[in-house]
C-alpha cells in the first residue's frame, strides 16, 4: 500500500498524539478526526506503515508509562489511573498478560529498596577500593 507525504505526514501527527499524554483519554476516532482521515482509512494505513493498529500502539505506550511509574515506586492503584485506565482489574490483566508479571510483582522486582540506596556509591570510588594502597608501593619499591 502506497502511501503519500501528505498521508504519511498525518500518520505521524497521529502516532505523536497517540504515545504522548498517556493520562488523555483518546480514542481511535478521535485522533483520526485531528488527523483529517477517515476512521477506516486511518486505521488501515496507520497498520500498514507502522505494523500495528492504533490502539494496540497507545496501549503499549500506556503500559511502557506505568513500567516507568512503578518503578518510581507508585502504588499499583495510582500508576493505574495515572496512565488512564479505568479499571484496576483490567489494568492488571492487561499489565500481566503484556509484561509476563503482575503490576505488584513487577514493581517489587525493579525497585530499589530505600536501605539499599545509601549504599549505592559510583562506580569510579569502587576502582579506586582496587587500586594498591600508597604504603603497599612503598613496601615493593624497597
Amino acid at each position: 500500500m502506497l502511501i503519500g507525504p501528505e498521508t504519511f505526514r498525518r500518520l505521524v501527527r497521529a502516532r505523536e498524539l497517540l504515545t504522548g499524554d498517556t493520562r488523555a483519554v483518546l480514542t481511535v476516532r478521535e485522533v483520526a478526526k485531528q488527523v483529517r482521515l477517515s476512521r477506516f482509512h486511518f486505521i488501515r494505513q496507520f497498520a500498514a506503515l507502522y505494523g500495528t493498529t492504533p490502539h494496540q500502539l497507545r496501549t503499549r505506550a500506556r503500559i511502557e508509562r506505568a513500567k516507568g511509574r512503578l518503578a518510581a515506586g507508585l502504588s499499583v492503584t495510582e500508576v493505574c489511573f495515572e496512565t488512564g485506565f479505568s479499571s484496576l482489574g483490567s489494568f492488571s490483566a492487561l499489565f500481566a498478560r503484556a509484561v509476563g508479571a503482575p503490576p505488584s510483582r513487577y514493581r517489587r522486582s525493579v525497585q530499589v529498596p530505600a536501605s539499599l540506596t545509601r549504599l549505592i556509591i559510583p562506580g569510579c570510588f569502587g576502582l579506586l577500593s582496587q587500586l594498591p594502597s600508597r604504603n603497599s608501593r612503598e613496601a615493593t619499591r624497597g
